[in-house]
Protein backbone atom coordinates (compact mmCIF):
# COMPACT_ATOMS: atom_id res chain seq x y z
CA UNK A 1 0.00 0.00 0.00
CA UNK A 2 1.24 3.41 -0.80
CA UNK A 3 1.13 6.50 1.18
CA UNK A 4 -0.56 9.50 0.04
CA UNK A 5 2.32 12.62 -0.06
CA UNK A 6 0.05 14.90 0.42
CA UNK A 7 2.64 18.33 -0.09
CA UNK A 8 5.00 16.65 -2.36
CA UNK A 9 2.52 15.24 -5.56
CA UNK A 10 -0.47 17.68 -5.91
CA UNK A 11 -2.96 15.62 -7.95
CA UNK A 12 -6.24 16.82 -9.97
CA UNK A 13 -9.49 14.99 -10.31
CA UNK A 14 -10.81 12.33 -12.35
CA UNK A 15 -8.23 10.39 -14.49
CA UNK A 16 -5.36 12.40 -13.19
CA UNK A 17 -3.36 9.65 -11.55
CA UNK A 18 -3.42 7.63 -15.02
CA UNK A 19 -0.71 8.50 -17.78
CA UNK A 20 -1.99 11.58 -20.07
CA UNK A 21 -4.90 10.22 -22.09
CA UNK A 22 -3.83 9.29 -25.26
CA UNK A 23 -5.88 10.57 -28.60
CA UNK A 24 -7.99 7.59 -28.54
CA UNK A 25 -8.68 7.53 -25.30
CA UNK A 26 -9.46 11.05 -24.60
CA UNK A 27 -12.40 10.49 -27.76
CA UNK A 28 -13.77 7.48 -26.11
CA UNK A 29 -13.94 10.06 -22.92
CA UNK A 30 -15.82 12.58 -24.52
CA UNK A 31 -18.08 10.44 -26.45
CA UNK A 32 -18.87 8.74 -22.75
CA UNK A 33 -20.19 12.38 -21.68
CA UNK A 34 -22.22 12.87 -24.90
CA UNK A 35 -24.19 9.57 -24.61
CA UNK A 36 -25.03 10.21 -21.28
CA UNK A 37 -26.20 13.35 -23.08
CA UNK A 38 -24.15 15.97 -20.70
CA UNK A 39 -23.23 19.05 -22.45
CA UNK A 40 -19.31 19.47 -22.59
CA UNK A 41 -17.59 22.38 -21.69
CA UNK A 42 -14.09 23.30 -22.03
CA UNK A 43 -11.91 25.22 -19.35
CA UNK A 44 -8.35 26.45 -18.95
CA UNK A 45 -6.08 27.16 -15.79
CA UNK A 46 -2.84 29.22 -16.70
CA UNK A 47 -0.51 28.81 -13.69
CA UNK A 48 -1.89 27.91 -10.01
CA UNK A 49 -4.50 25.12 -11.59
CA UNK A 50 -4.85 23.20 -7.86
CA UNK A 51 -7.57 23.84 -5.48
CA UNK A 52 -6.88 25.62 -2.68
CA UNK A 53 -7.65 27.72 0.40
CA UNK A 54 -6.35 30.65 0.47
CA UNK A 55 -9.81 32.64 1.93
CA UNK A 56 -10.55 31.07 4.83
CA UNK A 57 -14.85 31.31 4.30
CA UNK A 58 -16.85 28.55 4.57
CA UNK A 59 -17.29 26.69 1.52
CA UNK A 60 -15.15 28.22 -0.67
CA UNK A 61 -11.55 27.18 -2.11
CA UNK A 62 -9.26 29.11 -4.80
CA UNK A 63 -8.87 27.79 -7.97
CA UNK A 64 -12.00 25.72 -7.60
CA UNK A 65 -13.24 27.55 -10.50
CA UNK A 66 -11.43 27.93 -13.84
CA UNK A 67 -11.87 30.00 -17.28
CA UNK A 68 -14.32 28.94 -20.11
CA UNK A 69 -13.37 28.09 -23.31
CA UNK A 70 -15.96 29.57 -25.57
CA UNK A 71 -19.49 28.51 -24.66
CA UNK A 72 -20.49 25.19 -23.44
CA UNK A 73 -21.04 23.22 -26.66
CA UNK A 74 -25.04 22.73 -26.70
CA UNK A 75 -26.00 19.93 -29.04
CA UNK A 76 -22.44 18.81 -29.69
CA UNK A 77 -23.00 15.44 -31.13
CA UNK A 78 -19.18 14.50 -32.22
CA UNK A 79 -16.50 13.44 -30.05
CA UNK A 80 -14.13 15.00 -32.48
CA UNK A 81 -15.61 18.69 -32.20
CA UNK A 82 -14.67 18.63 -29.10
CA UNK A 83 -11.34 17.16 -29.31
CA UNK A 84 -11.13 19.85 -31.74
CA UNK A 85 -11.91 22.47 -29.41
CA UNK A 86 -9.03 21.00 -27.11
CA UNK A 87 -6.49 21.76 -29.96
CA UNK A 88 -7.64 25.57 -30.27
CA UNK A 89 -7.39 25.91 -26.43
CA UNK A 90 -3.77 24.59 -26.24
CA UNK A 91 -2.77 26.78 -29.41
CA UNK A 92 -4.03 29.34 -27.76
CA UNK A 93 -2.88 28.82 -24.53
CA UNK A 94 0.08 26.35 -24.78
CA UNK A 95 1.03 27.10 -20.71
CA UNK A 96 -2.41 25.98 -19.49
CA UNK A 97 -3.93 23.18 -18.10
CA UNK A 98 -6.91 22.32 -19.87
CA UNK A 99 -10.15 20.17 -18.63
CA UNK A 100 -13.11 18.88 -20.16
CA UNK A 101 -16.30 18.98 -18.08
CA UNK A 102 -19.95 17.47 -18.95
CA UNK A 103 -23.05 18.98 -17.74
CA UNK A 104 -26.66 17.76 -17.16
CA UNK A 105 -28.54 21.05 -17.80
CA UNK A 106 -31.54 18.68 -16.71
CA UNK A 107 -30.67 17.73 -13.10
CA UNK A 108 -28.60 21.79 -13.66
CA UNK A 109 -25.26 19.59 -12.20
CA UNK A 110 -21.76 18.58 -13.41
CA UNK A 111 -21.52 15.09 -13.89
CA UNK A 112 -17.84 14.49 -15.22
CA UNK A 113 -14.98 16.50 -15.44
CA UNK A 114 -10.79 15.48 -16.27
CA UNK A 115 -8.13 17.09 -17.41
CA UNK A 116 -7.40 16.49 -20.84
CA UNK A 117 -4.29 19.19 -21.30
CA UNK A 118 -1.12 18.85 -19.33
CA UNK A 119 1.71 21.34 -20.13
CA UNK A 120 4.99 19.71 -19.42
Amino acid sequence: MQVWPPRNLKKFETLSYLPPLSEESLLKEINYLLVKGWVPSIEFEVGEAFVYRENRSPGYYDGRYWTMWKLPMFGCTDAAQVAAEVEEAKKAYPDAHIRIIGFDNKRQVQCISFIAYKPT
